[in-house]
């Protein structure tokens, strides 16, 4: 009879638990787990259980999120919304998650992020993913604004790889004063420019391999330099090894004790200097020096043999003027004469054009 009773009562917490997961979703009270996966759902579930710390919701349908679609989940620490099409955050989406420290919003298709997005009571965020995020490149601004407004501050990791970003917003890093992890890799970055970085002071890695670097000029390494204690990851980006890149190449051999990948560091172009190690760019002769100053020899004697032949002319010219003098003051005294000639016959026509009496005269012979 007792064992009958105690078979009753596991079945019944069996149920209850069973009954207090949603459906479609699989939860497991053990691991304090759920997970809804690849279910086509069109919004977040209901009903998932208090003891959730661990949420994976992937793989499905949902559009849009807002501060209603998380209610009631204060123990959930990891929360992962990936590849679910997801193109609008609204504010505060995750303002109830108190204890969320991990949010993983990669693969959808941002659009729209509001400006408190990412806000989280406690500024208990640690880690936030946004790779392959971003709906396009335009959408950069908008997350921008929500890095800035979303009370960052605790955030050490972040994930934009695989974004298409052509450029990044200046001091769009600004608040997130204690990250500590910027990954950046494989997107269409062209240049680093003042204020990129600014604010990143703790940087400890930026990765910024299989991007679109042609070279890295004196501002961008500034920018970097004011990153004294980031790792840097500089790989796969096509740098072209002209005159341009010799401050890059120098830049290099000065700082590759913080370059992870300094070694494997290759030009693309041109042609003659593709897979040349650009550590051993600055030692090479490109004949920038050599020819800058070459032509700089060649123009300065350009001038001095310009202003020659000009001085020249010019000392002819004041020759003939003095040879001529007597024929071009007579030139001169007659083309004042006839000037003053005509200047007297247009004189005397406007008189006579103006005289009322010679106008009634010449009225009266008409009639």
């Amino acid at each position: 009879m007792l064992d009958l009773a105690q078979r009753i009562v596991f079945c019944a917490l069996l149920c209850s638990v069973y009954a207090s997961c949603p459906p479609r979703c699989e939860c497991s009270e053990a691991a304090h787990t759920v997970k809804c996966v690849s279910r086509d759902l069109r919004s977040i579930p209901t009903g998932i259980p208090g003891y959730t710390r661990n949420l994976f919701i992937t793989g499905n349908q949902i559009s849009r999120i807002g501060p209603e679609s998380l209610k009631g989940l204060d123990n959930v620490t990891n929360l992962s919304l990936s590849n679910n099409r997801i193109s609008e955050v609204e504010s505060h989406t995750f303002a109830g998650l108190r204890s969320l420290r991990s949010l993983d919003l990669s693969n959808n298709q941002l659009a729209v992020v509001h400006p408190e997005a990412f806000t989280v009571q406690n500024q208990s965020l640690r880690e936030l993913n946004l790779s392959r995020a971003l709906y396009n490149h335009s959408s950069v601004m908008d997350l921008a604004t929500s890095l800035r407004w979303s009370s960052l501050g605790t955030l050490k990791g972040l994930d934009l790889s695989h974004n298409g970003l052509i450029y990044l917003p200046s001091r769009i890093f600004s608040h997130l004063s204690n990250l500590r992890r910027l990954q950046l890799s494989n997107n269409s970055l062209v240049a680093i420019h003042n204020s990129t970085f600014s604010g990143l002071e703790r940087l400890e890695e930026l990765d910024l391999t299989l991007n679109a670097l042609k070279t890295v000029p004196e501002e961008g390494l500034r920018e970097l330099d004011s990153l004294p204690s980031a790792d840097l990851l500089l790989g796969e980006n096509p740098f072209t090894c002209s005159c341009g890149i010799e401050p890059f190449a120098l830049w290099l051999n000065r700082s590759q004790g913080r370059i992870g990948d300094a070694d494997g560091l290759v030009c693309a172009f041109p042609a003659s200097m593709r897979n040349t190690s650009m550590l051993a760019v600055g030692s090479l002769t490109l004949g920038c020096h050599q020819w800058g100053a070459g032509a700089a020899l060649v123009l300065q004697t350009s001038y001095v043999f310009l202003g020659i032949v000009l001085g020249f002319i010019g000392l002819v010219f004041l020759f003939v003027l003095y040879l001529n003098r007597k024929g071009i003051k007579k030139r001169i005294y007659e083309m004042r004469d006839a000037g003053r000639e005509l200047w007297e016959g247009h004189h005397y026509r406007f008189e006579i054009d103006s005289d009322p009496r010679l106008s009634q005269a010449s009225s009266s012979a008409d009639v």
